[in-house]
């Protein structure tokens, strides 16, 4: 007779799966930003998801995305202390950051991708800090609050590094649209 193992109690596996299979994209996309690549995200992701079954009884129900998110950020600054632990700056892969085309005429998509790919690097350049916030608001919606709460910081420097990494895009993005030659139409 098969004896279930001790931490999978009557239920977990279901209550897991329902309370936080339906965030994976956005653990996937914090990982995938603070590592800088698919396959290390991947990794990441697979270990924090572990974490959190392991841990899930701890779990109370409240927001189980900001929970997870919270794992997910430990695990990959874990990752990144054991196997880049001199890296300043991760590089950005084209392929993994930007979604595919939408139909439009080659103007538009040749424009479309330049922004994509601007925007892209100019993320990169972004101090992880304010990276890490950023995308918590941007992509993933986060409240303030919430970010604090998966970043372990208080509000008012999510507040700051917030301005700060937007003050620095937009600073990066004028400079470099600055020194882009006009075109004479």
């Amino acid at each position: 007779m098969f004896s279930r193992p001790a931490w999978a109690g009557p239920g977990k596996v279901e209550r897991f799966e329902q309370a936080l299979l339906p965030h994976l994209d956005a653990a996937f996309n914090l990982a995938r930003w603070l590592t800088g690549n698919q396959q290390d995200a991947e990794d990441v992701v697979q270990e924090a998801y572990l974490r959190a079954l392991t841990f899930f009884d701890s779990f109370r129900g409240a927001d189980g995305r900001a929970w997870l998110l919270t794992i997910v950020r430990n695990t990959c600054y874990t990752w990144l202390r054991k196997n880049r632990p001199n890296e300043v700056s991760v590089a950005f892969d084209e392929e993994l950051h930007t979604t595919g085309p939408e139909p439009g005429n080659p103007e538009t998509l040749a424009l479309q991708s330049a922004d994509r790919r601007l925007l892209a690097t100019v993320l990169e350049e972004l101090p992880r800090e304010f990276r890490e916030v950023l995308i918590l608001r941007e992509w993933e919606g986060l409240s303030y609050q919430e970010i604090a709460s998966v970043a372990g910081i208080r509000i008012g420097t999510v507040m700051s590094r917030l301005a700060r990494a937007r003050e620095r895009i937009a600073r990066h993005l004028h400079d470099r649209l600055s020194k882009e030659p006009k075109s004479g139409l």
